[in-house]
């Protein structure tokens, strides 16, 4: 069976959003998961090496997904809003995914920036099931959005990470309440050079064993 790929048009709240959905290659999607890219105001896209992995591997795991500019990103319309409208951006993402998906149970995922945005939106949303957040960063000003969060938590890091240092995972992570599960991933980098690969096998993992 050919794998479905649709590129989409997603009505935002500060205008259209530029979208790729995908669903798995061999069989029907048994979960569906928003896909949030890095820093809008470095580089990040939907098509970001990492943020693909994220996508492939979940498909893998028999998950259909959903990426998507942030406002201002490529097609994106709108300007960058400083994270606040960039979460409303995934919020309306979310809705389209759930509504052409509505019997599926749903999850959120996202890199860097994108992972911080996952949090925000799926710790506050009470139907999310699990959110995955790959290369959080540290160094944000407020991390009261994930202290407080009851929602299954996964994140996956890389040993080397400058946005994310281990000692300084490892410290908030111990604050964070249950259920939470932390990931390392053996890799040079942020963006887990020298690694990908393995750093895929482990999405996969994480959707096979959910």
């Amino acid at each position: 069976m050919a794998r479905r790929i649709e590129s989409h048009t997603i009505a935002g709240p500060a205008g259209k959003l530029e979208a790729l959905l995908e669903e798995p290659e061999q069989e029907d999607p048994r979960e569906a998961v928003l896909v949030c890219h890095p820093h809008p105001q470095h580089g990040g896209t939907m098509h970001n090496k990492v943020v693909y992995r994220i996508a492939r591997g979940l498909r893998k795991s028999g998950a259909v997904v959903l990426r998507f500019n942030f406002r201002g990103v490529n097609l994106s319309e709108g300007e960058y809003a400083h994270g606040i409208g960039e979460v409303e951006d995934a919020r309306a993402a979310l809705a389209w995914l759930r509504e052409r998906y509505p019997d599926l149970p749903y999850s959120l995922a996202g890199f860097s920036f994108g992972s911080r945005v996952a949090l925000r939106l799926g710790c506050s949303d009470p139907g999310t099931r699990r959110i995955i957040a790959v290369g959080f960063p540290t160094r944000d000003k407020s991390f009261d959005y994930v202290q407080s969060c009851t929602k299954p938590k996964i994140f996956v890091h890389s040993t080397n990470d400058v946005h994310g240092p281990q000692d300084e995972l490892n410290a908030l992570f111990a604050t964070l309440p249950e259920p939470k599960k932390l990931v390392w991933v053996q890799a040079s980098d942020h963006f887990f050079k020298d690694a990908l690969d393995a750093f895929e096998t482990e999405i996969v993992n994480l959707g096979l064993s959910s």
